[in-house]
């Protein structure tokens, strides 16, 4: 090889590689992951988040990065959480349950927000119908709210002699679902069953809670649909 070709070849090679390490150095795209729950307790919905970017060509660390946060059922913490999501600038956040949504959606007005809930997103305020959502949230909805008296009934046919049924809900859920608290009662009152009210903010409550069962001869236990594990 001449020396004039190994010096152009050697130049050539000299103005590539700063442009192939440049290459490599962009960042990866950001996916926001929104919770009110904990990374122990919902592991199954980050590896659900995890499988569906993989089933459309993004792993995690080679072409997507995701940034979890959890609230750990401190839902004060949630706005916050969404906060530092828009200062990263993430592509997308993605939200579990109507708190996080909630937090979400205050939290900006131009990031995408794709949300998971159990409630009926219109009358949460989180979209303005559901075949034109509008905005910048979209996402999907198990409509578990409406479905309430639904499950009382069926409770009521598993154990027709419990005349007694207790409902726990956590006060401090902010997606608390009046709508679906009255169709509850009235769903009750049909079946002629007393409906009992108990009430947890966290795990360390559920040993009352047990105690009022007993106290109150409930014949059976309801959880909200509107909380995390359910939403």
């Amino acid at each position: 090889m001449k020396r004039r070709q190994f010096v152009t070849l050697l130049g050539g090679a000299a103005v590539a590689w700063p442009l192939a390490a440049r290459a490599q150095q962009q960042p990866l795209p950001v996916v926001g992951f929104l919770s009110s729950g904990s990374p122990d307790l919902d592991a199954n919905r980050a590896r659900a988040v995890r499988q569906g970017l993989g089933e459309t060509g993004f792993v995690e660390g080679r072409n997507v990065a995701i940034e979890f946060r959890w609230a750990e059922d401190q839902y004060d913490r949630l706005p916050e959480l969404a906060a530092d999501l828009v200062r990263r600038r993430v592509a997308v956040i993605a939200t579990n349950g109507p708190p996080a949504t909630a937090a979400a959606k205050a939290a900006t007005t131009t990031i995408p927000i794709v949300f998971g809930i159990g409630a009926d997103p219109v009358a949460s305020g989180f979209v303005a119908s559901l075949n034109r959502p509008g905005g910048n949230l979209t996402g999907v909805t198990s409509l578990t709210a409406e479905l309430t008296p639904k499950r009382l009934q069926l409770l009521h046919e598993l154990v027709p002699a419990a005349t007694v049924i207790a409902q726990l809900v956590n006060p401090t859920n902010p997606s608390a679902n009046p709508i679906a608290a009255a169709a509850f009662q009235a769903a009750a009152r049909s079946l002629g069953l007393q409906l009992v009210v108990l009430q947890a903010r966290s795990e360390r409550d559920f040993d009352a809670v047990f105690a009022s069962l007993v106290q109150v001869r409930a014949g059976a236990l309801m959880i909200d649909p509107t909380e995390p594990s359910t939403a």
